[in-house]
């Protein structure tokens, strides 16, 4: 196990530098930032002195050098806009969208595996073909959609949920939280939804198929001749055999939502990485985008590795190399 555990880490690393080189080269051929951090009647003289403060004038492999010496200290440069150190910037957004993020697979998981498991135990059932139809609908409607949606009808008709904004928030461990405020839960509960209803659909079809398979299989009829429980034989025997590609596919979902809620973010006016992503778009704030997709970067790498981890606890035939 250690030395599987020192070869996934290296792994690790060749792939965040790979991530490197390539977000390096993306962001210079995407325009000159020197233009975002001067005024705009400079003169050429002042134009050159600000391409120098910014090591623009060196070649590109030194630039990526300094680039390489300021990511491993954790200085990927100042905002353009926000004027202060992107990865603050990053950081400061991080816990309000690993908030919606949490609570949206939450949401999912508490919803999707206990349908799963009764439509692939039932699979003939009519209940079984209507949990199917709603799962092949939340995987097609696209969340921009659902999003204004839950707006129109939970914010603006009903007055149930705010439409907008993060809420309320008190501060944990240097972070600000708004779960642990009754008026922020009212606040991520819409967000959550949205985020949650494609991958609710993803799992719930994952754990039906996992569970048919495993329905076929001896160890099944065997708990059943032996007279264990209906629900011993599907949560403690079949669920658990079938929970391989359902974790694997937990584990890119969490992954996905945290790199790309954005449209969510943007509609709810939620304060997190998604909206902060958008604006740094529009004015081409590259430092931003950097620490942004690198952070992204690593977020899957980690998870990749836990979920390989997560296996062997789950299944102990599993060997790892």
């Amino acid at each position: 196990m250690l030395g599987y555990t020192i070869k996934r880490l290296l792994q690790m690393v060749f792939v965040l530098w790979i991530v490197s080189v390539i977000v390096f080269l993306m962001m210079s051929f995407t325009g000159d930032p020197v233009f975002m951090v001067i005024p705009i009647d400079s003169t050429q003289a002042e134009i050159d002195q600000a391409r120098r403060i910014l090591g623009l004038d060196r070649s590109l492999f030194e630039q990526y050098l300094v680039f390489m010496k300021g990511m491993l200290q954790g200085d990927f440069g100042r905002s353009y806009v926000y004027r202060q150190p992107a990865m603050d910037l990053i950081l400061e957004r991080l816990p309000a969208t690993m908030e919606i993020v949490v609570v949206a697979m939450i949401f999912a998981a508490l919803v999707a595996v206990p349908l799963g498991v009764y439509a692939g135990a039932n699979p003939n059932r009519t209940t079984s073909r209507a949990i199917m139809s709603g799962s092949l609908l939340g995987i097609s409607l696209p969340s921009f959609w659902v999003g204004m949606m839950l707006i129109f009808l939970l914010a603006v008709q009903w007055q149930i949920f705010p439409s907008s904004g993060r809420g309320e928030t008190v501060d944990f461990l240097g972070l600000k939280l708004s779960i642990l405020t009754l008026d922020g839960w009212y606040h991520i509960i819409l967000p959550s939804l949205t985020l949650s209803l494609a991958t609710m659909a993803i799992i719930l079809r994952i754990t039906r198929a996992g569970m048919m398979e495993v329905m076929r299989q001896d160890y099944m009829k065997f708990a059943r001749a032996k007279g264990v429980s209906r629900r011993g034989v599907l949560y403690g025997h079949g669920l658990r055999n079938a929970l391989i590609p359902v974790v694997t596919i937990f584990g890119l979902q969490l992954g996905d939502l945290i790199a790309f809620a954005t449209i969510t973010e943007t509609i709810f006016a939620w304060p997190g990485l998604g909206k902060l992503l958008i604006d740094s778009i529009y004015r081409a704030d590259r430092p931003v985008i950097v620490v942004y997709l690198m952070l992204v970067a690593f977020i899957f790498v980690v998870i990749n590795f836990l979920v390989d981890m997560v296996y062997t606890w789950i299944d102990p035939r599993i060997t790892v190399k």
